[in-house]
């Protein structure tokens, strides 16, 4: 089973600063590594864990209860919606926020339709529980000039009108059912370039747009300020173009209400690279709220 290691964590506890009997959220629990961080950083404080994957919380939840008992409490729920979650169990403000907006090798490996390297089902969603159109949906179903611009818009795929042509002429033989149909068609279109599989662009692009993923950015980013106290801090980290520029907008936006605790983008330094090769697009930025 593989598992994600968290990136950035020695600066992400640098800028959330754990203090005592504080109250963080960990948007995205995922494997929990950021998590623990945070309650390891200080005895006292407490983490409420977000996660929109019912499977994952499954997976870690006793074990977390055990280890941290009276410390942690999960819901299940996506990060848009984090200001009524919260309210739900009875937590009107928190002093941090974390939010990692990247997709965890565990998921990439255990979902279907993420990964190109096995030939599964075009889902994509990263919880089925909260969003029912699918990638398959959408690759058979989409006119040719909507599947150009979602492969331009939201994957800078330059072949994208040319991949977009192919899936039209190939699903009116078969419709496209599975990743393997799909990155074989793309192969064939995209020229082979060192490091990048030809058909990551398309994939990014078709699992942004199934699971809302800046929709939801945004929806999150929109209630940081009510939910965090004055002194809170705020800290997210990206890992493509797309993300950080709505972070990067917000917060200069919201210069009235947050101050920048990062004056530019942290990135992974070289010692996390050499062993964690993930970190290389991860982007970290942090403010705390006046």
């Amino acid at each position: 089973m593989i598992y994600h290691i968290p990136v950035l964590l020695r600066e992400v506890i640098e800028q959330i600063a754990p203090k005592k009997n504080g109250v963080y959220v960990d948007c995205t629990f995922g494997g929990g590594g950021h998590t623990t961080a945070i309650l390891q950083a200080d005895p006292t404080c407490k983490v409420i864990a977000f996660d929109w994957d019912r499977e994952v919380i499954d997976l870690h939840k006793e074990k977390f209860e055990e280890l941290f008992p009276g410390r942690i409490e999960f819901v299940w729920a996506n990060f848009a919606q984090i200001s009524l979650k919260l309210k739900k169990i009875g937590v009107k403000q928190v002093d941090g926020i974390l939010a990692d907006f990247g997709t965890s090798q565990h998921q990439i490996a255990n979902k279907s339709g993420l990964s190109f390297s096995r030939d599964t089902p075009l889902d994509m969603r990263m919880s089925a529980g909260h969003h029912f159109s699918t990638a398959e949906t959408i690759v058979n179903h989409a006119s040719e000039r909507e599947l150009a611009q979602i492969f331009w818009d939201y994957g800078q795929e330059r072949y994208g009108r040319q991949i977009a042509e192919a899936i039209v002429a190939a699903r009116k033989k078969k419709r496209l059912l599975t990743t393997g149909e799909l990155a074989d068609l793309i192969m064939g279109i995209v020229p082979r370039r060192p490091g990048i599989h030809p058909a990551t662009k398309v994939f990014q692009a078709l699992r942004i747009v199934v699971n809302k993923e800046l929709e939801n950015i945004q929806a999150f980013l929109s209630q940081a300020g009510s939910v965090l106290k004055p002194g809170g801090r705020l800290v997210c980290i990206s890992f493509h173009s797309l993300e950080d520029r709505l972070v990067k907008q917000f917060l200069r936006e919201q210069h009235a209400t947050f101050k920048l605790l990062t004056s530019r983008v942290v990135v992974a330094a070289e010692d996390e690279l050499a062993t964690n090769p993930s970190a290389r697009s991860a982007k970290l930025r942090a403010a705390i709220k006046i």
